[in-house]
């Protein structure tokens, strides 16, 4: 008899998937919504030279109204809209080689509950790190219209 073992092959989008079903789990019973995390985290992490400016932009500077100035998932959801109602000129910013050390996969690997919870966070956390070198963009932008 043949035997088999077979693992999965998890990507990086089949984790952020699994993630985003999680996170919007979530989103009934917590205001935070961390899920608004996730999605900045990935898409900042994941941006090319191809990638729209606005969504580049959205997320990194979701990024940094959490990290930075400690909102909420929901905060800064309602920024995003906020921002996505006036008709601004999205700064290009700069796509950092390393984007973190932290990605989706490591995440979906900690345990469901507080711990990846605190993972989505680090991630986060990680991946502003590495887009730094924007932050005097990001800054001034956020000071002058969130």
């Amino acid at each position: 008899m043949l035997v088999c073992s077979y693992e999965p092959i998890v990507t990086q989008d089949d984790a952020y998937h699994e993630l985003c079903a999680y996170t919007l789990a979530h989103a009934r019973h917590d205001a935070r919504f961390i899920h608004q995390h996730v999605v900045d985290a990935f898409a900042a992490q994941h941006a090319t030279a191809e990638s729209k400016p606005i969504a580049v932009f959205f997320s990194v500077i979701g990024l940094y109204l959490h990290v930075e100035r400690g909102l909420t998932g929901r905060q800064v959801q309602q920024a995003h809209v906020q921002l996505a109602q006036r008709k601004l000129a999205w700064p290009r910013l700069e796509l950092p080689e390393h984007r973190g050390s932290i990605t989706s996969i490591g995440v979906l690997a900690a345990p469901a509950g507080p711990e990846r919870d605190r993972a989505i966070e680090a991630w986060c956390k990680s991946v502003w790190s590495a887009f730094s070198e924007n932050r005097a963009i990001i800054a001034e932008f956020s000071r002058q219209h969130t």
